[in-house]
């Protein structure tokens, strides 16, 4: 998430543009939407998603106010059945709700978990010194930190990848801001665009799948429309690169035990998932928090057989002489489980939690089906996600894609993949349109800016027009209406 600039009428407006009915909190018998109880719900959540937009500046953390601007939207709609004698209706409908959130919440927490365990085990640092290691020519790294963020954001996430190729770029040029700027640019749309074909890259990705609306394997047919929503920007800014060869740096980085061992059983629990999904017909959490047992099994292990790793340690830098090596092994801490999921991102999983209470309390009060033809079914389901696509780089894409899913509009296949690829890289349009460019930002902090961003906006546009006419040439089988 990140800080975003809209007027208070403005936010309003999209509100009521994008939100329609909900399949996860039905509409409630009551209509509230020319209510004063409905008008305060609408002001609540406007007041609470601006002080999420101005987040960078006040330094409050976006969870904050959309925690409590759930709180009081459902003990409006609570009062209000109660005193109609519906309390039963409205505490089903928040049940609902609330469970939709569980298990996405839940599934997030394992992925987050073993990405910090490999972080901790030191997978991402090595293969940063790596790369760092090898003096590549300014060309070259802008080539391959940008291949590399579209490749890894589909197994792990956009946000994680992108600071992961962030601290490669700036460890290999140090004093070039220009090309630092250039680089993260070219880092947030790969990492953006990588995230949208895969179930794993993005919230919304998984959003899309765990509603059942698109199969594992039929995120794959977003990849060259992917593809091709990075290459077009990519190759337009690498004539811009200069072609001279940075200082080689060399940093020495020795894998964790166990490191490649937890990267292993991160795919068998996103295999355990798919298959638990698409053999089972159960939720894909199921097989994800089976996957939080490996990772709780292989954490036993590793702290039974640390002290005899230890000692064969200690004796070969005894016998070498090392001091370097005992003194690391001094300082060991043992692998815990419980640690990594301590260092979950859980301001943005409570982020998560505020945002789909609220838009579900509005859902149920009548708001969202009070727009349900504005866009759908007056404009047309592609101009609708396109526009859609273009307003994730101002309003955040969780919202915006569970406004989508809420509404389940009637149409093709092929546009239900058309939303998940331009809601996942329409925020690459602006360095705050997603947590990839808003967190480096601040990693980069003075050398990739918001109009260091901007001044590239007309040819990631390019990308991102490119990118949905590939989809709907590629896959104009899914489709069966156009908007």
């Amino acid at each position: 998430m990140s800080q975003k600039t809209l007027s208070v009428s403005g936010l309003l407006g999209l509100l009521l543009a994008l939100f329609s009915p909900s399949v996860f909190a039905a509409v409630g018998s009551i209509n509230l939407t020319t209510s004063t109880v409905g008008y305060t719900a609408l002001a609540v959540f406007t007041i609470a998603y601006l002080l999420v937009m101005g987040e960078e500046k006040l330094h409050l953390r976006k969870s904050k106010p959309v925690l409590v601007a759930a709180g009081i939207i459902w003990m409006m709609i609570g009062w209000v059945y109660v005193q109609g004698g519906m309390a039963h209706e409205s505490e089903q409908a928040f049940r609902h709700t609330l469970l939709e959130f569980a298990e996405l919440m839940l599934f997030l927490l394992v992925a987050m978990t073993y990405i910090n365990a490999l972080e901790e085990r030191r997978l991402f640092d090595a293969l940063r010194a790596w790369m760092v290691q090898k003096g590549f020519n300014y060309r070259t790294l802008f080539w391959l930190t940008g291949l590399l963020s579209f490749f890894i954001s589909p197994i792990a996430d956009n946000l994680t990848t992108a600071l992961l190729m962030c601290a490669v770029v700036t460890k290999m040029a140090p004093d070039d801001n220009r090309f630092i700027n250039l680089c993260c640019v070219n880092i947030v749309i790969a990492a953006n665009a990588g995230g949208a074909f895969s179930p794993f890259g993005d919230i919304t990705t998984l959003m899309v799948w765990q509603a059942g609306i698109v199969q594992f394997q039929e995120f794959f047919s977003l990849f060259l429309p992917a593809l091709v929503n990075y290459g077009i920007p990519a190759l337009v800014m690498s004539f811009f690169v200069e072609d001279r060869k940075p200082a080689a740096v060399y940093e020495e980085v020795e894998l964790k035990r166990g490191a490649l061992r937890i990267m292993a059983l991160f795919l068998l629990t996103i295999a355990t998932a798919v298959c638990c999904h698409i053999f089972l017909h159960l939720p894909p959490v199921a097989g994800m928090m089976m996957g939080l047992g490996y990772l709780q099994f292989f954490g036993y292990f590793l702290r039974r057989t640390l002290p005899g790793s230890l000692a064969r340690k200690r004796a070969l830098a005894e016998q070498a002489g090392d001091e370097a090596a005992l003194r690391r092994l001094g300082s060991v801490v043992p692998f815990d489980v419980f640690n990594r999921v301590a260092r979950a991102e859980w301001d943005t999983l409570l982020f998560f939690y505020g945002v789909v209470m609220c838009v579900g309390g509005l859902g149920f009060m009548g708001y969202l089906s009070l727009m349900s033809d504005v866009l759908y079914n007056g404009a047309g389901p592609t101009f609708a996600n396109v526009t859609l696509g273009l307003a994730s780089a101002l309003i955040d894409n969780i919202p915006v894609m569970f406004a989508v899913l809420t509404m389940e509009p009637e149409m093709s296949h092929g546009q239900w993949l058309l939303i998940t690829l331009t809601a996942g890289t329409g925020g690459s349009l602006l360095s705050i349109g997603s947590a990839a460019g808003v967190a480096l930002m601040g990693q980069a902090r003075g050398a990739y800016t918001f109009f260091g961003h901007l001044k590239w906006m007309p040819v990631i546009a390019l990308g991102y027009i490119a990118s949905i006419l590939v989809h709907l040439w590629l896959n104009v089988e899914s489709f069966s209406l156009f908007g």
